[in-house]
C-alpha cells in the first residue's frame, strides 16, 4: 500500500495548542493523521502559532508543495480578523491562491470554518459584533472558495460542541485535547465516505487527564497575558473605534448597514477573483 502524505497548514488550532503531548503539542491533525490508513501515513505539520493567511501563502503553501502531499489541510482565518490590517478582500485573494495552488498539484483540500472567538470569549456587544461580523465574512469566503476547490469542508463553527465547556482550554479559544478530538473525528466522518479514511477513526475520548485548575491558571497568567498585551497594542485602539461606530449606528437604528456594507465586500472580493481554469476537454 502507498504511503499517504498528509501535511496541515495554519495556526495554534492545527498546531495543537490545547492539546499538550511531551514538550509540544499534538493536536486534530495529528489525531487525524492515524487515522487516514491502517499504515504508511506520512504527517508534516506546518501550522505555526499566529500565522495568518499571508503566512500560510507566503511560507507554509511553498513547503507544503515540496511535499507533495495527497491530502492537504487549510485552516486559518482567525488571526486575521484579530489585527487591525484586517482586509477580507486580502484574505480571499490570498486563500484563493493557496487553494489553486495545493489542489492544481492533485492534493485533496481540507477546510474548516471557524467559530466567532468574541462569543467565545463572552465579550460586551459593542466589542462583540465587529469581530463577528469579521469571521462570518472569512467564513463566507473560506465556505465559497472551498466550493470553488472542491474542499471537504468542516462545518466547525456551529454546533453543541462551542458552548461544552469541557472541549475548551482555560483560554476560550483552543480546544483541549476533547476538542481536538472532536475535529479529528468530524474529518475522519467526511473523509471516510470518500474512501480517504481507511483507517479506525480517532477516539473522542482523551488519553490524557484534563489540566488542573493551577495548571490552566499559570498557563493563562504566563502566555494567556503575553497573548493580550500584543492584541491590546494591536487590534484593541481600532476595536474601540469599531466599538463607538457599532453604537452610534444602534442609537440611530442603522446597525443593518454595517452588515450590508460587510456583506457587500465579500461579494465584491469575490468577484474580483478569477475563476479556475478547467481542464481543455472539461470545456
Amino acid at each position: 500500500m502507498r504511503t499517504v502524505r498528509f501535511v496541515a497548514l495554519g495556526d495554534s488550532l492545527t498546531e495543537g495548542v490545547g492539546d499538550p503531548a511531551g514538550d509540544g503539542w499534538r493536536g486534530w491533525a495529528a489525531l487525524l493523521a492515524g487515522g487516514l490508513a491502517a499504515k504508511d501515513v506520512d504527517f508534516t505539520n506546518l501550522a505555526v502559532s499566529g500565522a495568518q493567511t499571508r503566512d500560510v501563502l507566503e511560507r507554509q503553501t511553498p513547503a507544503a508543495l515540496d511535499l507533495r502531499p495527497d491530502i492537504v489541510a487549510v485552516v486559518i482565518g482567525v488571526n486575521d480578523t484579530l489585527r487591525c490590517t484586517f482586509d477580507i478582500h486580502a484574505v480571499a485573494e490570498r486563500l484563493d491562491k493557496v487553494y489553486a495552488t495545493l489542489t492544481a498539484q492533485g492534493a485533496t483540500l481540507l477546510t474548516a470554518c471557524l467559530p466567532d472567538p468574541g462569543a467565545m470569549w463572552g465579550l460586551p456587544g459593542a466589542l462583540a459584533r465587529p469581530l463577528a461580523r469579521r469571521g462570518r465574512a472569512v467564513n463566507a469566503v473560506v465556505h465559497a472558495l472551498s466550493e470553488r476547490y472542491g474542499a471537504v469542508h468542516l462545518h466547525a463553527s456551529e454546533g453543541a460542541w462551542l458552548t461544552d465547556r469541557d472541549m475548551w482550554s482555560a483560554d476560550r479559544l483552543h480546544p483541549c485535547e476533547r476538542g481536538h478530538r472532536q475535529l479529528a473525528v468530524r474529518f475522519h466522518a467526511l473523509l471516510a465516505p470518500l474512501g480517504m479514511a481507511t483507517g479506525t477513526a480517532p477516539s473522542p475520548e482523551p488519553e490524557f487527564p484534563p489540566p488542573t485548575k493551577k495548571a490552566s491558571l499559570f498557563w493563562l497568567a504566563t502566555a494567556g497575558t503575553a497573548w493580550v498585551i500584543r492584541r491590546c497594542r494591536d487590534l484593541l485602539p481600532q476595536l474601540l473605534r469599531l466599538a463607538v461606530d457599532e453604537m452610534r449606528h444602534r442609537r440611530r437604528g442603522t446597525s443593518a448597514r454595517l452588515d450590508l456594507s460587510a456583506s457587500a465586500a465579500v461579494s465584491a472580493a469575490l468577484a474580483a477573483l478569477q475563476a479556475p481554469e478547467r481542464p481543455a476537454d472539461a470545456a
